[in-house]
């Protein structure tokens, strides 16, 4: 951690999954302060009454207020840009408000960024904003070029450094279908599945910090990074949490949601005519080329048609017991687990 030594970081959207993630991972490091900055006053309470710690200042705003990232800013040295709208259903329901938060709160991140001298900004994306058909996807996409363009404008060697990363499915994460059928499963529900054929990237929520920072330490002004992953079924996946809870729960189908996909990319096939394989990631960097286009005219890039892009059919399938090795590595679901444990013990003891 000494690259963060007595340095200054700011998380937007900070009281989210992502962030508490962090808090877990930076909280006993020699980091000076971390700024959770978010909209949500009763999330700030609450983990500050469970922190304790005088390392974390909270700051109330909206990133589609410039004004008030400019208030919690000053002084900054990094930032996690984490703060948007994420659930696919609400999102395609009110686009526009996906646009203020995704597009123009992520630019006022930026700008105020720049303006401030911070040294590093890591924009979140996911892999919904590749190939996007639905309007999180498509705000986030643009949230991508964005910062991708600013990147690119800043160039090499400038005092701010801009870049991207992009991942799969987060398991755990607040509004993932985990924690959901989880409760199902508890309380003598169904489970229910849109498609059980359906794919998804399966990361931890330490899998997406580890990304992060990898990007943070490697990165280039615009560059685009991607941590490879296995992906699972949800009928896999629900088998899996099945057996983890000793449950004979049924599993009922109700189709597919709005602007869902069967499975998810990762990396285009364009993106992937330029990535740069890092081991456990893909780097791709941004196109340098400027608007004076009329000589790329004459030539193009053959290699585009024949590359594959990465998604979650084509990537590593897990099985049932590949699944449910990563599901208890998710910290909510082995303290459940432990909890359930002791409970059967203690039934087992009165009988």
């Amino acid at each position: 951690m000494s690259i963060f030594s007595d340095k200054v970081l700011l998380i937007t959207g900070g009281t989210g999954s992502f962030g508490n993630a962090v808090l877990r991972l930076f909280l006993d490091s020699d980091i000076k302060e971390i700024r959770v900055f978010s909209r949500d006053e009763k999330k700030q309470d609450d983990m500050r009454h469970r922190l304790q710690n005088p390392k974390v200042k909270f700051y109330i705003g909206d990133v589609r207020s410039r004004q008030s990232v400019d208030n919690a800013i000053q002084g900054v040295d990094y930032i996690f840009s984490a703060a948007a709208l994420k659930q696919v259903p609400s999102c395609e329901f009110f686009p526009l408000e996906a646009v203020h938060t995704n597009i123009e709160g992520t630019n006022n991140v930026l700008e105020s960024a720049i303006a401030h001298g911070v040294k590093n900004v890591v924009v979140l994306s996911t892999d919904k904003a590749a190939y996007p058909i639905n309007a999180m996807g498509i705000s986030k996409a643009m949230m991508e070029k964005i910062a991708i363009a600013k990147g690119r404008q800043l160039g090499q060697g400038a005092q701010t450094t801009v870049c991207c990363t992009r991942y799969g499915n987060v398991m755990g994460s607040r509004g993932s279908v985990i924690p959901l059928w989880v409760d199902q499963i508890k309380n003598g529900n169904p489970i229910m599945i849109t498609d059980p054929n359906m794919t998804r990237f399966m990361m931890t929520l330490d899998d997406a910090v580890d990304l992060v920072l990898y990007a943070f330490e490697h990165g280039e002004n615009g560059d685009l990074f991607v941590q490879k992953a296995p992906a699972a079924t949800l009928e896999t996946l629900a088998i899996a949490l099945k057996e983890l809870y000793y449950s004979d729960a049924e599993v009922k189908v109700i189709g597919t949601r709005h602007g869902e996909k069967l499975y998810e990319t990762l990396v285009t096939r364009e993106e992937m005519a330029k990535a740069i394989d890092m081991g456990s990631y893909y780097r791709v960097p941004c196109d340098a080329r400027d608007l004076n286009y009329d000589k790329y005219f004459i030539e193009g890039d053959e290699e585009v048609s024949l590359i594959e892009d990465y998604h979650s059919h084509n990537t590593k399938r897990l099985d049932v017991e590949g699944m449910k090795e990563l599901l208890i590595k998710l910290h909510f679901l082995r303290d459940d687990l432990r909890l359930k444990e002791k409970s059967w013990a203690k039934e087992i003891i009165s009988e």
